[in-house]
């Protein structure tokens, strides 16, 4: 099937480009590897203050807004769409059922992924002591000793949360200063429960049928520790998911796509938006501006 404009991925940008589609009369298809659409969305857990016009007590509540809006909208929706390949320059999609699409644009909105450590065990206890978010799991470690790993906000924001519950809260940091924002800072380093560990890596995560301990490496000495936990959150930053893009696209050196103020990519006909595009400000408003941006520059090229 030929399209108009192919919009892989339906976090909140992919779905501003579908909304931008319609509303400027481009027949376009979206598509999603997940089983629903939201993208980060789904597993942001914190309150949304910061989106102009609307606040939200989370990514879910804000992504109902935003399905609500599209309701009536006509583009081809199709989830559990997983990328096989690309072809950027015929702009034809691939996907691993055997199915295949073509446009005459394409946006690339896949967004980021949470960066794994690729530790020992970090992929052994899921449910079983590895936490997903400390408001989510905050009950969860009443009276029990949590590690974190990261020094960003989410890092620190996350620690600050645990800690009204948990017993102990180790921080484990691999710089000599957290990159987070003052206030965390600050706040962090007042409270009695939580120890930090700078200049430090989380190498290895143990266990049976539950975590039991973490084993901490200090950059500076080379010494190893095993530190008695029941809890692990890993908060290390994100990635771009930009894999099946290497060798086709420009990416810069941390995998995000290059391209100019018209979301442009260095291919012609390809459009990036949204987080997989933007690593200095990630937000869900310049998502949403993004995919306007890149569809009304789509609909004037193809007008003529």
């Amino acid at each position: 099937m030929n399209f108009d404009v192919i919009i892989i991925g339906g976090g909140a940008a992919g779905l501003s480009a579908a909304l931008w589609c319609d509303d400027l009369g481009l027949n376009a298809l979206l598509l999603e590897a997940e089983k629903e659409f939201g993208g980060q969305l789904l597993w942001t857990h914190n309150a949304i203050e910061n989106h102009l016009g609307i606040r939200a007590k989370n990514g879910r509540e804000l992504l109902e807004v935003f399905l609500k809006q599209l309701e009536n909208r006509k583009f081809i929706k199709h989830l559990q769409a997983k990328i096989k390949d690309l072809d950027v320059e015929e702009r034809i999609v691939f996907l691993e059922s055997g199915e295949s699409f073509s446009a005459s644009a394409l946006i690339i909105a896949t967004g980021v992924r949470r960066r794994k450590l690729n530790i020992e065990g970090e992929d052994d206890f899921s449910g079983r002591g590895m936490l997903r978010s400390g408001k989510l799991d905050k009950d969860s470690v009443k009276n029990k000793n949590v590690v974190i790993a990261g020094g960003g906000d989410a890092a620190l924001e996350n620690a600050l949360i645990l800690s009204e519950n948990a017993s102990k809260v180790f921080l484990v940091h691999r710089r000599s200063e957290f990159r987070a924002r003052a206030e965390f800072i600050e706040q962090v380093q007042k409270i009695e429960n939580v120890e930090i560990f700078y200049d430090t890596l989380l190498t290895k995560i143990s266990g049976n049928e539950k975590i039991e301990a973490v084993e901490l490496k200090n950059l500076k000495t080379e010494e190893s520790r095993i530190l008695p936990v029941e809890a692990v959150l890993i908060r290390v930053g994100v990635e771009p998911n930009t894999g099946f893009l290497r060798g086709k696209l420009d990416l810069d050196e941390s995998g995000y796509i290059k391209t100019d103020n018209l979301c442009a990519a260095n291919v012609t006909g390809i459009y990036a938006i949204g987080d997989v595009a933007n690593p200095l400000a990630p937000t869900v408003s310049s998502a949403i501006g993004t995919g306007a941006t890149a569809v009304k520059t789509i609909a004037s090229w193809l007008n003529g």
